[in-house]
């Protein structure tokens, strides 16, 4: 029932969720129109590696907790592991899935961690201990608008895969300049909102792109289902669902024709779901905006009962000076039976209160003005909405006609 709350009440009352960590305010800084994720810093925390928030003292791990996942799954145990199949023949990857278990990741990999994919022990412990920790006080402390955090801890030093460092490649100078043109958009930015430009398309609850499997604060689940012919994957968040066509032989799309999530087109290699997609807007983000030339490749491999390796490889000459290659590894949670509705659409209060709040602080400008006043300060409108309010600030009823 919590979660039930979590994805109903979050969702109408705060649509731009906070972020727990700093990657969010940067992708906001660059023009990006993502969710804020949740992920720590470059560093792993407090400490190189550690992952979690990396503060104050730690809870004893869980037995499940305390190994790497990814050596317990049953494709790493047992190479000759044998993907279940569907009624048809297909490798079987449906089910409710999540990527919770990623968030004491970081995106790109630490300096001093730059030469391996994987944590040392000493390292790993300080991410498990700082995970079990972050999970206890979700579970048991916060309020409905709770973290989410998984039951599993993972070494990987980083979620960037290729190029091998973990190094993200650097931005060419045509996307820089288009994202400082897209800076401050958003209700976390600090543009004026002013008409639907000015709100990001995650503000409006149209989608989340292509990237809609990174980890954020809630509503990180994901449900697969499949029929001979296609895979079908939905997202919580937002509720954005992808048909992929598995037998498609139509023509590929014009390429003028460009869509959200763009035009996919899977098939099976072996025991792995292969899917490559086209044709995308340039509107949506994927590690910052993107352009429409992206090009992904996604591969979906069941490793374990519990367990689907997931990578994310993305092409856009226009936007990064080379490929680069995400890693997830999605799982099972015994708290995610399903995914629920996302109470979330383009008439959100979301939107309608951030014109209005627009509004009334014109009226305070024009007042100031004419009493001769200095002009009121804007509010900050940036990552300080879940700390403690600020009391000298005054109370504004937007739904007012004053």
């Amino acid at each position: 029932m919590s979660r039930l709350l979590t994805s109903t009440f979050a969702a109408a009352a705060v649509i731009a969720a906070l972020s727990m960590v700093s990657s969010a305010a940067e992708d906001q800084a660059a023009g990006g129109q993502a969710a804020p994720v949740a992920q720590p810093p470059a560093g792993g925390g407090a400490r190189a590696g550690g992952g979690g928030r990396g503060r104050g003292p730690t809870l004893p791990l869980s037995a499940l907790r305390a190994v790497p996942a990814e050596t317990i799954a049953a494709k790493a145990k047992d190479p000759n592991w044998k993907t279940p199949r569907t009624a048809w023949g297909h490798p079987d990857l449906e089910g409710v899935w999540t990527s919770d278990d990623m968030r004491g990741i970081p995106t790109t990999r630490p300096k001093e961690q730059m030469d391996r994919e994987s944590l040392t022990a000493e390292e790993f412990q300080r991410r498990a201990g700082g995970d079990e920790t972050n999970r206890n006080r979700a579970v048991n402390q916060e309020t409905f608008l709770r973290n989410e955090f998984g039951i599993r801890t993972f070494g990987y030093t980083s979620i960037v895969v290729e190029p091998k460092n973990g190094q993200m490649p650097s931005v060419t100078a045509a996307a820089l300049a288009k994202r400082k043109a897209q800076a401050g958009v958003g209700t976390f930015g600090t543009r004026p909102l002013n008409d639907f430009p000015d709100f990001s398309l995650y503000d409006r609850c149209i989608t989340r792109g292509i990237a809609s499997i990174t980890p954020v604060l809630y509503g990180n689940g994901l449900r697969i289902v499949q029929s001979p012919t296609a895979v079908t994957v939905t997202y919580e968040m937002i509720h954005d669902t992808r048909v992929i066509p598995i037998d498609d032989r139509r023509p590929p799309l014009d390429p003028k024709v460009k869509l959200w999530l763009g035009d996919a087109r899977g098939r099976f290699e072996g025991d792995t779901l292969v899917v490559e997609t086209t044709n995308f807007t340039d509107r949506t983000s994927l590690q910052g905006l993107h352009s429409d030339k992206l090009k992904t490749t996604e591969w979906f491999t069941r490793i374990d009962p519990q367990m689907i390796d997931y990578r994310l490889r993305v092409e856009d000459p226009e936007t990064w000076t080379a490929p680069f290659t995400l890693r997830y590894t999605i799982t099972t949670q015994p708290d995610y039976p399903e995914v629920f509705e996302y109470s979330c659409h383009e008439g959100n209060t979301a939107v309608e209160h951030g014109l209005r709040s627009e509004r009334a602080y014109e009226r305070e400008v024009e007042e100031a003005r004419a009493r001769g006043l200095p002009i009121p300060p804007r509010v900050n409108r940036g990552m300080d909405v879940y700390g403690a309010p600020d009391r000298t600030i005054p109370v504004r009823d937007v739904n007012s006609s004053r």
